[in-house]
């Protein structure tokens, strides 16, 4: 049986979190499921049980070994092999919970208009709660990121869009391709249940990033994505995010006062 869903894992030095993702996704209602884990240059067991994993579950589990890269590049390579329709990234320290891919699933299938699947989430680890997530649309995911990156889409989306882009091995690495997936259209679904569960570390990477990492962001994301950028905050982001909008409308009406 041909899987649908590819669960694509990257992993860097994660052993003692691995078993428990692999153990959350084997859990699920549905089945018709691959898992492709991708060892991005780990020191630590975390190949060793990954190959464990692949001799445990033949046919259903791969792994792919790399040099360290980063997760763009590991999630790329990983997808690059899927077979499956559908893809969901989930890092290797997350959880998800048993009626996710379901139900995702079912929303893809039914609407070929839907271009990403999520839902609620909740913090666990070292904070724990639910994860308040702004609600999507262009406008918000021009200014932040709304959609964490163990959501669902198309291979073949992924595809169109040249996949995560593997310069950014500094993180935000998933909002960047949220936007070049969604710029030119599609729908977005929050399913109404909680799905998917974030580990919070302290030296996780989500919490390490620092001023150079933003900046350097946002400066890709503007020689990328102007169009999109202007089409929805009237230009380019501003280090001082939040306020990109009226920066840009401000400098907008005083070009315009200029010419006239």
């Amino acid at each position: 049986m041909d899987p649908i869903v590819s669960v694509v894992i990257p992993i860097f030095n994660q052993a003692q979190f691995l078993l428990e993702t692999f153990d959350s996704i084997i859990k699920s209602t549905f089945k018709e499921i691959e898992i492709i884990i991708v060892d991005d240059g780990s020191k630590d067991d975390s190949p060793k049980i990954a190959l464990d994993l692949e001799r445990k579950f033949p046919g259903q589990v791969s792994v792919i070994i790399q040099k360290n890269s980063g997760p763009a590049k590991a999630r790329n390579e990983g997808i690059r092999k899927a077979t499956g329709k559908y893809i969901l990234p989930l890092d290797a320290d997350d959880l998800i919970s048993p009626t996710y891919i379901e139900n995702a699933v079912k929303v893809l299938d039914s609407n070929p208009l839907v271009k990403v699947v999520y839902s609620e989430a909740e913090k666990f680890g070292d904070n724990q709660g639910t994860w308040k997530l702004k609600p999507y649309s262009p406008f918000g995911l021009a200014l932040d990121n709304m959609i964490f990156v163990s959501a669902f889409y198309r291979k073949n989306d992924w595809e169109k869009v040249g996949g995560y882009d593997e310069r950014m091995t500094w993180g935000w690495e998933d909002w960047e391709f949220w936007i070049n997936l969604l710029k030119s259209g599609g729908e977005v679904v929050k399913l109404p249940e909680t799905g998917f569960y974030y580990r919070i570390r302290k030296n996780s990477r989500r919490k390490s990033t620092n001023k150079d990492s933003k900046h350097r962001t946002i400066d890709l994301i503007n020689s990328k994505h102007l169009d999109f950028l202007k089409a929805q905050i009237n230009g380019p982001l501003r280090y001082k995010r939040s306020l990109s909008p009226l920066i840009n409308s401000i400098r907008g009406f005083f070009r315009k006062a200029q010419n006239n």
